[in-house]
């Protein structure tokens, strides 16, 4: 029999300990552990039941248990010393409140933004909260939590989706099967933004045929920071609108857009809901991570086209420049493009936006460039198109993702193309495991190593103390990874009479190796299977053996990954091996907890240069892991031959198997010659001393790399800072900047077309120039009616190739020296010459506007 509705009953709790329910539904408990321990010491065993959830707890103590602890002078007395911690946490200031104090303030004593929008579809916070598939959901959750820790005002943006992604489970040909648990939010840490009179607060977006979509929204409270989730399952919708928000990633294209119109244009008018019921102050920036959210622009624009009568593109330009956007995907499979008709049907018509007419609409998603598709709308084209500034998650995907784009840029180098970079971090609070710091405090006297500068000093903490936690860490991995194996063979159809073995996986003095991810094809999840029998042999070596501990989830509609994880399953099933690796199903939070830790090395073999940055290995690193890994992602800029080792590839071969065996042969070697033997290499001690010292040197060297508070505070200062002032330069009373740089833009945009160099002229070295000597040039160029302030002329000089293409460049811009009849005009300027070899130079036109982020910003240029 089945329940035609269900609901949560919450707690009422104690006056005394009443306390603990702010403790629970604030999130910091997950990456807290005095939080977390205080909720413990009610009941360790039921604690360990509900899989460390506070709300399931305290939902499951009876009135007199309750009553009890709140007799409890000590548990009470503790209570409140935890809510005054939380208390002192969510109100003192932190960095972002002294970097603000320390920045110019502009003529409305404006220093920093006061508030920053991050949209993002997936949020991985907690294994409690199960809104993530992967490293983007992953990264957003550690971006909010780590802008929490450091004070920086960012208000979450995203989806609550009723089934979450899905729950991996093998069947017993090792074939992975997808479960769907539906998620009450009432049972969950969320509250429901209601309005004054208690009814729910309702979203509304209109839908081709006259239909409605309606949305309530959630807040989870991520230590300082809102997070506002939008639930299209309300009473209100029809049955194919309250599937919306069903689950992560599922659904066709049109269920897929009607998302991302909910996640763009809904997040926008949540956030001015907040604003409404909290007083909170709307966003100065906008953050779009990755193009899902692109359509928060597109409702921007909307509002200030009605509510400032600015038109589309003067509204263009105020949300432009305020507005960030984060690419994560090296691989153009990965962005999502709809049909230009799907998007004439939700956007045209009766469902036409005010402000933003189609054919506008439809421009800002066109791959109209070379190489580009006709009738796509591109998700990641709009995100750019709507983003004054862009990046990629590291610096090798900085550069794949100008390559990748570089058609909106025509005739720019692709290090020119507007596209920076900010790699990747993780929240140490979140993955370092809770050992690790105990071993700080007691050799270190902090738990914080960044506040207190210490990460020179982790050389001090005696090296078996090191090696005694590792083990500790490594042995608690196994004990996981043999609960986990026997409830997975239970639901493969095992009996327990079978499953003896079990006890007996893993060993906790063996080298460990891990590897962990979602399996697309390019992340070659089965490279270690290239030759079966040489990995047994690295597996069963009766001197220095290896054990892999492997997890990952396909998408419930790729095949392929399916299969390779078939492939990795079959393999791991062999009784012979089955003792030396494991493959555990349902690769989450809670798994990850215990895997980083773990491992001895973190394994990472991705198709070069397909992996954006890939963030597990840098969680391994903090838990003192090293990496074994394809230079690519992060691993790329920070390897230094000594924190790791890098797995050579094999560039340039185009037989995919080709180049899989041959990567594959140097994966075996490195573990069979360096890696294995440098672990095993004992001193009378019994420790590995060499393995020791890379150990330490990866913790000095990678640990201020890694961590999400370098990568917020470079957001903040490279990104967000910047783009607050953009905006306010843009977005005055009357929205002045706004228009002047929109009929700045149309007016160079109509005369392009015929500006050009007319003539060049240079002096000042001879036949032989030596360095120092300066060199000068004159252009003489047509601007067909244009000002010459709104160009910027340069030269651009460097080392000649032998086709005559300059690398190694330098610009310099000319002086604006006279203009003549027929709108000519002379520029010039003088250089010094500062580098020898073969040496040339072009001189260039490019547009010139305070309110351009950069030069290539518009995409024009004439070239000598």
């Amino acid at each position: 029999m089945k329940a035609i509705r269900r609901f949560s009953v919450r707690t009422v709790l104690p006056e005394p300990i009443a306390a603990l329910g702010d403790l629970a539904s604030n999130l910091r408990w997950s990456w807290h552990p005095p939080t977390r321990d205080l909720f413990q010491r009610i009941d360790a065993d039921r604690w360990a039941k509900v899989r460390h959830d506070p709300v399931r707890l305290l939902s499951a103590l009876s009135p007199q248990e309750l009553a009890d602890l709140a007799g409890n002078h000590d548990f009470v007395a503790a209570v409140a010393a935890a809510k005054s911690d939380l208390d002192e946490y969510l109100t003192e200031p932190r960095w972002y409140q002294a970097w603000a104090e320390g920045q110019e303030a502009d003529d409305k004593g404006r220093r920093a933004p006061q508030a920053i929008g991050y949209f993002s579809p997936e949020f991985g916070i907690t294994e409690v909260l199960p809104q993530y598939s992967g490293g983007l959901g992953i990264l957003a959750g550690d971006h909010l939590k780590t802008a929490s820790d450091l004070g920086v005002p960012i208000v979450g943006v995203g989806l609550f989706y009723k089934t979450g992604y899905f729950k991996q489970s093998l069947n017993r040909d090792g074939w992975q099967q997808e479960t769907y648990p539906v998620l009450d939010p009432d049972g969950l840490p969320l509250s429901l933004l209601r309005e004054d009179d208690g009814t729910p607060c309702v979203i509304t977006l209109d839908l081709p045929g006259g239909r409605e979509l309606h949305a309530h929204v959630w807040r989870a409270q991520v230590g300082r920071v809102p997070l506002l989730l939008l639930d299209s399952d309300v009473p209100e919708n029809d049955e194919a609108a309250r599937d919306i928000t069903n689950r992560l990633y599922g659904g066709g294209g049109e269920q897929r857009l009607q998302q991302e119109m909910l996640l763009g244009i809904g997040g926008v008018r949540a956030l001015r809901l907040w604003s409404r019921l909290t007083g909170a102050p709307a966003p100065d920036v906008y953050h779009t991570n990755e193009g899902h959210a692109g359509f928060l622009g597109v409702e921007r624009i909307h509002e200030l086209t009605q509510q400032a009568g600015l038109s589309s593109e003067e509204a263009l330009e105020a949300v432009r420049a305020a507005t960030v956007f984060t690419t994560h995907t090296p691989v153009p499979a990965g962005i999502d493009r709809f049909g230009a008709d799907l998007i004439e049907l939700h956007f045209g018509g009766d469902n036409a936006v005010a402000g933003v007419p189609i054919e506008r609409l439809l421009a800002l998603g066109a791959e109209d460039y070379p190489g580009g598709q006709a009738g796509i709308f591109n998700m990641a084209v709009m995100g750019l198109r709507l983003g004054q500034r862009a990046n990629g998650v590291s610096q090798l995907h900085g550069v794949v993702s100008r390559e990748m784009f570089d058609g909106l840029w025509p005739g720019f180098d692709d290090d020119e193309v507007p596209i920076t970079s900010v790699t990747n971090g993780v929240h140490a609070g979140t993955w370092v495991d809770r050992r690790v710091y105990e071993l700080a405090a007691k050799h270190l006297g902090t738990t914080d190593i960044e506040r207190d500068h210490a990460w020179d000093r982790i050389s001090d903490v005696p090296r078996q103390a090191i090696w005694e936690t590792k083990r500790e860490m490594r042995a608690q991995l196994v004990q996981e990874a043999r609960r986990r194996t026997r409830s997975s063979w239970k639901k493969r159809g095992a009996s327990p009479a079978e499953l003896g073995w079990v006890d007996d996986i893993l060993d906790p003095d063996v080298l460990t190796i891990g590897f962990a991810r979602r399996v697309p094809t390019y992340k070659r999840l089965t490279l270690m299977l290239r030759d079966p029998e040489r990995l047994k042999r690295l597996l069963l070596d009766p001197e220095r053996p290896i054990q892999l501990v492997i997890a990952g989830k396909s998408h419930p509609a790729d095949e392929t990954g399916k299969q390779l994880i078939q492939q990795m399953v079959r393999f791991a099933d062999d009784p012979e091996i089955r003792h030396r690796i494991v493959f555990l199903p349902n690769y989450d939070i809670a798994m990850a907890q215990y895997l980083y830790p773990g491992c001895d090395v973190w394994l990472n073999n991705p198709l070069r240069p397909f992996e954006a940055c890939g963030t597990s290995g840098m969680k391994a690193a903090l838990n003192g892991g090293l990496n074994l890994s394809i230079l690519d992602g992060w691993w790329d800029e920070w390897y230094d031959g000594e924190n790791g080792w890098a797995i050579p590839t094999a560039d340039g071969v185009e037989d995919a198997h080709r180049r899989d065996d041959i990567e594959a042969a140097a994966l075996y070697d490195l573990i069979e010659t360096v890696v294995a033997p440098r672990f095993y290499d004992r001193d009378a001690d019994g420790l590995p001393q060499n393995w020791l010292g890379m150990m330490v040197h990866t913790l000095q060297t990678l640990g201020p790399k890694v961590l999400a508070s370098r990568m917020v505070r470079d957001y903040t200062t490279q990104l967000y800072g910047p783009a607050a002032r953009a905006g306010w330069a843009l977005n005055g009373d009357t929205f002045v900047g706004a228009r002047e740089l929109a009929a700045y833009k149309a007016k160079v945009t109509a005369a392009w077309p015929n500006v050009r160099v007319d003539h060049v002229e240079s002096s000042g070295v001879g036949d032989s120039p030596q360095i120092g000597e300066t060199l000068h040039v004159r252009a003489y160029v047509s601007l067909d009616g244009l000002d010459p302030a709104d160009v910027d002329v340069q030269v651009v000089h460097g080392t000649a190739r032998d086709s005559d293409e300059l690398k190694d460049v330098e610009v310099k811009s000319l002086d604006f020296v006279e203009s003549y009849e027929g709108g000519r005009h002379q520029f010039a300027g003088d250089f010094a010459l500062s580098r020898t070899g073969s040496f040339g130079y072009t001189v260039r036109i490019l547009p010139r506007h305070a309110g351009l982020a950069s030069t290539s910003e518009l995409g024009l240029v004439v070239n000598a």
